[in-house]
């Protein structure tokens, strides 16, 4: 073992020697121990920001930290000169680093604001710090002004300037009254980047006197507040009613700034802008518009889209902010404004520049003596960054020469570095944006050998695990690492082991035997180093016995038993859990060291039970259930999956079969159907079981047949009607023999994928196939016309072979054969494919064509030469195509390889053509047969281009159109058919004019007026004639129709002549439309709006009809209506004049009872009693007595009541004309109150009141329609109906 050592270390300091040149640099491990022995130049670890902002109410901390070994001492420079901090009492330094503490007090802050650099220096070098501009924050007052009240327009945009005063840092700005609350924002009135107030358009509530503009410095925490602000907005019509009497009728102020207006941009102004924004900032983009209504914004990039998730909207969609830009960030930004009445844009176009940022910043680099390291200073920016060097805060032009230092542009080339030469060195980069600054050193070691990792560490992990075993070093030159197994010689290499880069040693999969002491050894030219470790592999933890599914009555117990099988150096903890939770703490549940007993079980009880048995390195865990049952006389048999088999063995055992046996578990009173025997293969599929074989329930052996150069482990199933058992623990591993393959890949297949190659592709065996070591692929080919050799060769790793330089589409045969170390497969069969294909060589001949009809051809050739087609035919392709400058379209038609002819369908009658046809396979297409033509002959033409009729007058009118757009053909003329459609729409006689082809306009006489004309047109060829365009109007039945435009047909129609006799009618339903309509377009709506507004016009479509009943119109209110038809694409063709239509005041609906047969009956009734009474009364007056009515009325006199008439023994006056009146002479009984009656139909179910009665000497008490008592508190009402707004007013 010595003498292995010393060769290697003899090897690893020669080869160190010669290849120390290329050696990168090394980094210092950070262990405290070794960094107390290394010298090290100084290092910047904190300092002040590059621009620092101080509180002049507090002292000032400029920071500047740094480490090294010896520890670095530090120096001041203010301005570019040397700050000496010694002669000024008011500056110290705080011990051990380089941080100044300025105490200001009585002094003022501006003495000490400037530009301070920190140095940091030992013996090894100097480190300096940025340039740490030190100022002092300021919170400057707002200045006195005086601010005149404003006064707008309602409607106008407006702008509050804030206007605050410049601080350092710049302030916050925000907008408060004079109650401190924010003043309420949204997308008309907000807040710009610049804190001025931007009102869209203002408001008669925009009123107020306290806009006030505060300003907050962040860093002193003072807020200033700018003077309020007063705004008054004028309503314009207001004042225009109000000095119209003055100014004679003369508007006050001009609509035009407050009416309703399209958007313009308040900032920023034009129609395009630029904004520069550096790279890793926020780019702020802006656009406030006004307008009426109020606009909304809307952004998008010109050249692709917003950053998703970068990308914000703020200020109610006004400012668009990308969070940490970068260069393609660039581009044209386009913000939107739109309302109502129109949209404008304006473009932003955003340049990205970039400070210097770091690509790669120096790393520090430690140096052996003689070695060769760079270090790089790679930075970017926009414009491109300059670079300067220092060495020790100098710049390197002035430091010493050293000719082991190559200065180039972007890096520092250090080649044989001495002892002593370790330095600092500075790159600073910088463009018109800002500078970097970086410090790194080169440190010049010679230190041999070091072992950081512990002595002795002991590493325990579970078999069939990783094992990573440490060996952390330091030394310079960098150490080489080579790893000893305790009684071995070799050094550990190979696809059990892998050593990573920084020296750790991996075994993939830790066995028993790889336990053991390891031993890392460190070399480098300095000498060596060597450290010892020890690995334990332990057996894994396995639970033998799961527990198992139980049913238990109320009150019973139950016992889940949970065997666990683990290293015996290893301590075992037990935990049981129920549904992933932890066990109830109930005395009933009782933990044992391999069980868990639960006594006088109860409902809660159910659930899943876990078993987990843990171990400083691993565990494992095992379920089963418990269901609670009630009692019964009976315990019901339960069926359950079976047990797994056990007690696994191996018997018979030969070179490709063996013999498993086992003992089946219980069957949990469900026989077992089958057994299924999985295997294992350990060597190459690890962790991944197959199936094997089935056998009988009945049986508990099996004979298996074995694949060679195969690691087995098996495990056994049982299978019942229930479901699978659990599988049994594996067997012990038995290992087949190699031996030569036993089959050959399948899926072969070949063909070419270029002209002169052919493809052989196959799929490639499985491990457990491959039989044995070394598995390769014998792939053999030759062509099969001709009496050829085979040629072959042999590949590995691969599931396809590529031959070259093969002719083009020839056939070969092909053969791929399975070959490993121990022998080859049998001779595989020969499979046919081809070589690739190339493009057709030459097009079809004999080509010539057959015109059949106006739009249809044939197309003949003869089959290409098969040789010229170098592949597969796959068929034919015509191409051909129109000869117009307008259509430059190919057709393309596909025929197949048997095919010979080829119609053309779809032809332009009266055309042109020109074809060609071309032969393909699967490369592609050959090249095309030469160029014919043909001519189609004449067709019917197409319709004409446009029909509209304009002149019309009450017995005449114009009939204009344009020529087909298809002629197909010469024209030889037109028809001009024409009929009357009468309301019914009912057809009338057609009429028909021949008309020559070069007219466009035809002029009709004698016509009916105030009728309605269905015309035809069409425009004629040799061929006949073609489809017709049709067109509807009416003779317009006034004069002051006769001016309306003419229009094309399909796009506009006359507006007056397609409605008529438009009426309305209002009721209490509603307002009645009715009208007559003569045009094509069926889409009829009723549109209305409430007169003299700006309200939109409200639609309701009307379904065909001619008359329409509009609802829910608001009482009182006058409103427009009209009626429309609108074209399928909801364009307006038709509009009836507009009606004005008022609402009326409908009084309440009551039930008129006087007109109720009901009541005409009950009043015939009481008058038919009162007559008897009458009578009644006159008969015993005349005896002489007194009716019990005039003696109750005597008795309990009422001065409301007026006594009978003496004279003509009659009652008081009753009047029936006032119907809300009670009757006179009427009382009601003393209790006030009456009983209701069972009937339903009484007199309290009608009325207001509802308490009409009779008295109790049969009199008629009170009225049908309210009562005396509450109209007399409601005073002298008047007797028509109430109106709407008190019956209103009623419910308030």
């Amino acid at each position: 073992m010595e003498s292995i050592l010393q060769c290697v270390l003899h090897v690893s300091v020669t080869i160190l020697l010669l290849l120390g040149h290329m050696i990168t640099a090394l980094e210092v491990p950070l262990d405290p121990k070794l960094l107390e022995g290394l010298p090290q130049p100084p290092t910047i670890t904190h300092q002040s920001p590059k621009d620092y902002i101080v509180d002049p109410r507090e002292s000032i901390v400029v920071h500047c930290e740094a480490k090294g070994k010896p520890h670095p001492s530090f120096s001041w420079t203010r301005n570019g000169t040397h700050f000496d901090i010694d002669k000024d009492p008011k500056v110290t330094m705080k011990p051990g680093a380089g941080t100044l503490v300025i105490d200001i007090s009585g002094e003022k802050p501006e003495a000490y604001e400037g530009v301070y650099q920190c140095t940091a220096r030992n013996e090894h070098g100097a480190a300096v710090s940025n340039n740490i501009v030190v100022r002092q924050s300021r919170s400057p007052l707002w200045a006195k002004e005086r601010i005149e009240p404003i006064v707008v327009q309602e409607g106008v945009s407006l702008v509050l300037q804030c206007r605050p005063p410049a601080g350092l840092p710049p302030p916050i700005i925000f907008w408060m009254d004079n109650n401190f609350l924010r003043l309420i924002q949204n997308s008309r009135v907000s807040q710009a980047l610049n804190g001025d107030l931007y009102f869209s358009n203002v408001r008669t509530e925009d009123t107020r006197s306290d806009y006030i503009c505060y300003a907050r410095f962040p860093h002193t925490q003072t807020i200033q507040q700018k003077q309020p602000i007063t705004v008054r907005v004028l309503n314009v019509d207001a004042i225009n009613e109000t000095m119209a009497a003055f100014l004679n009728d003369t508007d006050f102020f001009s609509d035009s700034p407050s009416g309703e207006r399209r958007p313009t941009f308040l900032v920023p102004s034009g129609a395009s802008s630029s904004a520069m924004v550096l790279r890793g900032d926020v780019l702020q983009l802006e656009c406030i518009a006004e307008g009426l209504p109020t606009p909304e914004i809307s952004w998008r990039k010109d050249s692709g889209d917003l950053p998703m998730n970068r990308t914000t909207l703020h200020n109610f969609q006004k400012t668009l902010m990308i969070s940490d830009v970068t260069e393609a960030d660039a581009g044209d930004y386009r913000c939107m404004a739109s309302n109502s009445q129109g949209a404008v844009y304006h473009i932003i176009t955003v340049t990205v520049k970039a400070a210097p940022y770091w690509i790669s910043t120096p790393k520090n680099l430690i140096l052996a003596p003689k070695e060769t390291g760079v270090l790089s200073c790679l930075p970017s920016g926009n414009p491109k960054p300059i670079i300067s060097w220092s060495m020790n805060g100098i710049p390197i032009e002035n430091s010493p020469r050293d000719p082991s230092r190559k200065v180039e542009e972007d890096s520092i080339i250090f080649s044989d570095v001495q002892p002593g030469s370790s330095a600092v060195y500075q790159c600073n980069t910088s463009n018109e944006f800002g500078y970097l600054l970086a410090n790194a050193f080169v440190n010049v070691l010679a230190e041999p050998p070091r072992v950081l990792t512990r002595p002795n560490e002991v590493y325990q992990v579970i078999a069939n695990g990783p094992a990573l075993l440490d060996c952390a070093t330091f030394g310079s030159p960098i150490p080489k690492i080579t790893w000893f197994k305790e009684g071995q010689n070799s050094v550990l290499d190979g696809d059990d082991y892998e050593q990573h880069n920084n020296g750790s040693l991996e075994i993939h999969t830790a066995q028993k035997a790889d336990s053991g002491k390891y031993t890392c050894v460190a070399i480098n030219s300095l000498g060596k180093k060597e450290n010892h470790v020890y690995l334990e592999v332990k057996e894994p933890t396995r639970i033998l016995k799961q527990p198992e599914y139980k049913v238990v009555q109320r009150k019973g117990n139950v016992l889940f038993e949970c065997k666990v099988k683990h290293d015996p150096s290893l301590i075992p903890t037990m935990t049981w859990l129920k549904n992933d939770g932890e066990l109830p703490d109930d005395e009933r549940f009782v933990v044992d060291m391999d069980s868990l007993t639960i006594y006088n079980v109860t409902e809660g009880d159910e659930g899943t039970y876990t078993c987990i048995m843990n171990t400083t390195l691993d565990q494992d865990s095992a379920s089963a259930r418990l269901t609670l049952v009630e009692a019964t006389p009976t315990p019901a048999i339960i069926y359950d999956q079976p047990d797994p088999p056990t007690d696994l063995e191996m018997t018979e055992l030969r070179a490709r079969s063996v013999q498993l046996t086992w003992v089946p578990g219980s069957d949990n009173n469900s026989p077992i159907q089958r057994f299924i025997i999985q295997y294992e293969d350990v060597l190459h599929q690890q962790g991944v079981w197959h199936n094997l074989t089935e056998v009988p329930g009945t049986k508990t052996t099996a004979h298996l047949a074995l694949s060679p150069y195969v690691l087995y482990a098996f495990r056994v199933l049982a299978v019942n009607e229930v479901g699978f058992s659990q599988p049994s623990y594996p067997s012990a591993r038995y290992q087949t023999e190699p031996a030569a393959p036993e089959e050959n890949p399948s899926e072969v297949d070949a063909a070419g994928n270029e002209h002169d190659n052919l493809v052989i592709s196959w799929k490639a065996l499985t491990s457990l196939q491959s039989s044995g070591p070394g598995l390769q692929y014998k792939v053999s080919w030759r062509q099969t016309d001709g009496d050829r050799d085979w040629e072959s060769v042999t590949v590995a790793n691969v599931s396809k072979y590529v031959v070259l330089g093969t002719p083009t589409y020839v056939p070969f045969e092909v053969k791929v054969q399975a070959v490993n170390d121990y022998g080859s497969a049998p001779e595989p069969t020969a499979v046919r494919g081809f070589s690739g294909e190339d493009l057709p060589m030459a097009p079809p001949e004999a080509v010539q064509v057959l015109v059949e009809n106006s739009t249809l051809a044939e197309v003949q050739w003869d089959p290409i030469n098969p040789q010229m087609v170098r592949g597969w035919l796959m068929g034919y392709k015509v191409y051909y195509w129109k000869e117009d400058p307008q259509i430059e379209e190919q057709k393309v038609l596909t025929f197949g390889r048997n095919k010979t002819q080829g119609k053309l369908p779809g032809l332009q009658p009266y055309s042109q053509y020109t074809f060609n046809v071309r032969a393909f396979n699967e490369k592609g297409e050959g090249p095309s047969s030469p160029n014919q033509q043909f001519n189609t002959p004449e067709g019917v033409p197409g319709p004409p281009a446009s029909l509209r009729i304009t002149n019309p007058s009450l017995d005449s009118l114009t009939v204009e159109w344009g020529p087909p757009v298809e002629l197909n053909g010469q024209l030889t003329g037109y028809t001009l058919r024409y009929q009357p459609i009468n309301s019914t729409n009912e057809l009338g006689p057609l009429e028909e004019v021949t008309l020559p082809a070069n007219t466009t306009s035809c002029t009709l006489h004698s016509l009916k007026y105030s009728t309605r004309y269905k015309f035809y047109l069409n425009a004629n060829t040799v061929k006949g004639a073609g489809p017709a365009v049709t067109e509807e109007t009416v003779i317009i039945m006034d004069e002051d129709l006769m001016h309306h435009p003419a229009v094309d047909v399909g796009k506009v129609h006359l507006s007056s002549p397609g409605f008529g006799n438009v009426s309305s009618s209002v009721g209490e339903d509603g307002a009645v439309l009715s009208w007559e309509y003569w045009g094509q377009d069926k889409n009829l709506f009723v549109e209305y709006t409430v007169d003299n507004s700006k309200e939109e016009w409200t639609k309701e479509s009307v379904n065909g009809s001619q008359t329409y009943l509009l609802k829910g119109l608001k009482a009182g209110t006058s409103y427009k209506v009209r009626v429309v038809a609108k074209d399928h694409t909801g364009v307006t063709v038709h509009s009836s004049q507009e009606l004005s239509i008022t609402v009326p005041v409908i009084p309440s609906q009551q039930v008129d009872i006087a007109t109720q047969g009901w009541f005409i009956g009950l009043m015939c009734a009481i008058a038919l009693l009162i007559l008897v009474l009458l009578i009644a009364c006159f008969i015993k007056r005349n005896k002489g007595g007194k009716y019990p009515v005039k003696e109750k009325e005597d008795a309990h006199a009422d001065p409301e009541i007026q006594p009978m008439k003496d004279d003509d023994g009659t009652f008081g006056e009753y009047s029936d004309t006032e119907d809300h009146k009670p009757l006179k002479g009427s009382r009601t009984p003393s209790n006030g109150t009456v009983k209701k009656d069972d009937s339903d139909d009484s007199l309290v179910d009608y009325g207001e009141g509802g308490e009409g009665q009779f008295n109790e000497d049969g009199s008629f008490i009170g009225q049908y329609s309210g009562k005396k008592e509450r109209d007399t508190a409601e005073g002298n009402e008047s007797s028509e109906a109430p109106s709407p707004v008190n019956a209103m007013n009623s419910f308030v």
